[in-house]
């Protein structure tokens, strides 16, 4: 424990504000051979060097300290054999650099979606591109370094689709779909409103809508499990000073009312469903004012899922003690 609390205290003492980081438009996406990491990448000790003489990022503490073991059943008894995670890593080659993958390699996911990975697919690293034991899939926006997202995944999908099938909301790469033999796996980068709630009109009259139509146009097929930064608090209990971020993007009444829909629709939010009491959890911090290390943050990643695969839930985590960006990932055990 120990070790572990001075790991964190480093981490805390050098972390800095994260750049943006630049990426071109959207280029074909193609799945490509794996590769084997060496064993030092694996156990988050490896020092990435900066890059044209710029000082290596910090480095995450060392993943493989902590515990993920879990024995969670479902309510009948079923114990879980799909682990489904979700993380916004607030810039891919950022993430890289500070030896984010090592997660991966510790947790071991069957799937992981990624959100606002910042990166052009013709440029993405080939340390994420070629993961050994997964089949990869890559989204980015036309922007520059700006929304993208992308998926792992252990067992190749049935198909994988990019986007909503509407061209305003896709040229922001935000969506990928992969279809497996029992469900759908969504993972989402969600507009933000937006400083002074510019997208706020757009967001929750236009992408939320869409996107229900999509989930719900799926379902008539397969049950979906949707993932990602979905950019809200849904309640109060989801985001440590609630009073004093009324209008604020991610918890204006409106943002929360939308969410509300999507739940009415027929969809589960698996963390709150198993935690409905539980204080303090959230899923991002910004980097201003220590607000990590004080634990004021938002909960703003999630797992959803389809009211009729709600006996299939075994649980689902926050893992707020994984570090490398200004989210944390996310857990989902599923029994399929």
């Amino acid at each position: 424990m120990q070790q572990r609390q001075s790991l964190l205290s480093s981490y805390f003492s050098s972390q800095t504000m994260t750049p943006k980081r630049k990426t071109e438009s959207k280029s074909d996406v193609s799945t490509k051979k794996l590769k084997k990491d060496t064993p030092d990448e694996t156990n988050g000790s490896a020092a990435k060097p900066g890059k044209k003489g710029k000082p290596a990022r910090a480095q995450i503490p060392d993943v493989s300290l902590l515990d993920f073991a879990c024995d969670a059943k479902t309510k009948s008894g079923d114990p879980w054999n799909w682990k489904m995670c979700s993380w916004n890593v607030n810039g891919i080659r950022a993430w890289l650099e500070k030896n984010g993958l090592s997660y991966v390699h510790h947790e071991l996911p069957d799937i992981i979606g990624f959100q606002e990975t910042k990166c052009a697919d013709g440029k993405l690293p080939d340390e994420v591109v070629n993961v050994t034991g997964y089949h990869s899939y890559w989204c980015a926006g036309e922007k520059d370094g700006y929304s993208g997202v992308g998926l792992l995944s252990k067992t190749e999908p049935i198909n994988v689709s990019y986007g909503i099938g509407v061209d305003e909301h896709d040229k922001e790469g935000r969506v990928i779909t992969a279809e497996y033999e029992k469900f759908y796996f969504v993972t989402t980068y969600v507009p933000n409103s937006g400083k002074g709630l510019v997208r706020l009109d757009y967001r929750q009259n236009e992408w939320d809508v869409e996107l229900r139509k999509y989930l719900k146009k799926l379902e008539e097929t397969k049950p979906v499990v949707l993932c990602g930064d979905l950019n809200v608090c849904h309640e109060e209990i989801d985001i440590a000073n609630p009073k004093s971020n009324k209008r604020s993007a991610g918890f204006t009444q409106e943002e929360r009312d939308s969410f509300t829909e999507l739940l009415k629709e027929g969809f589960v939010d698996t963390y709150r469903h198993l935690n409905p009491d539980q204080k303090g959890a959230y899923t991002y911090w910004t980097y201003m004012m220590n607000a990590r290390s004080k634990n004021v943050g938002w909960r703003l990643d999630y797992f959803v899922i389809s009211d009729s695969i709600l006996p299939n839930l075994c649980d689902s985590v926050i893992r707020s003690e994984v570090f490398g960006s200004d989210h944390c990932p996310v857990t989902l055990f599923m029994w399929f």
